[in-house]
């Protein structure tokens, strides 16, 4: 089943794709506190063509950020393959972690989207508000499946009903709170 070519998007609009992301669920990642909730992404369109990416998340009442760049892994594809770029602090030098962003699948209007990587070892449901009926989220469990993907390592991230403010005390511990030095 793990051979099967994944079906990527093709022709992903991306300045419609651009803004907020709420975490429905994910594969836990070593990036992430094991207790963050309401974890989100907000995407921003830089003059050059590459993405601002904002992650946020919050653990202990605190709230954590990495931020990063996205680009069109080829640029004369249509398809929604990204790479994902983030510097990782404190190692000297500063090493970029780079990932495979792929948009597996994105509904008509751009409210959800089921995003995944080619080892399949990493996956993300992201919808534009902070909950997702049970139907569209079990639709695209589906299609995670269909994909290839280990679904039962799948966990839903925790989403107030009225999602935190901007900003909030910032956690100073571990690795995923520090600043990158993109564009600083």
């Amino acid at each position: 089943m793990a051979n099967k070519a994944m079906e990527v998007v093709r022709g992903l609009d991306l300045k419609r794709y651009m803004g907020r992301w709420y975490e429905i669920a994910c594969f836990p990642s070593r990036f992430q506190p094991s207790d963050g909730m309401n974890t989100r992404a907000t995407y921003t369109l830089n003059d050059d063509g590459t993405v601002h990416v904002l992650n946020e998340t919050w653990s202990g009442g605190k709230r954590s950020f990495i931020e990063g760049s996205a680009y069109k892994a080829d640029p004369n594809s249509d398809e929604a393959k990204l790479k994902v770029k983030f510097y990782v602090p404190p190692f000297l030098p500063i090493i970029p972690v780079v990932g495979d962003y792929w948009v597996l699948f994105i509904d008509h209007d751009y409210q959800y989207a089921l995003i995944g990587q080619p080892s399949r070892r990493y996956l993300w449901i992201l919808c534009r508000k902070p909950h997702l009926d049970e139907e569209t989220y079990n639709e695209l469990v589906q299609k995670a499946t269909d994909e290839g993907y280990d679904v039962s390592k799948l966990h839903k991230t925790p989403q107030s009903d009225t999602p935190p403010e901007e900003e909030g005390p910032q956690d100073t511990k571990g690795i995923w709170w520090i600043k990158s030095l993109f564009g600083k």
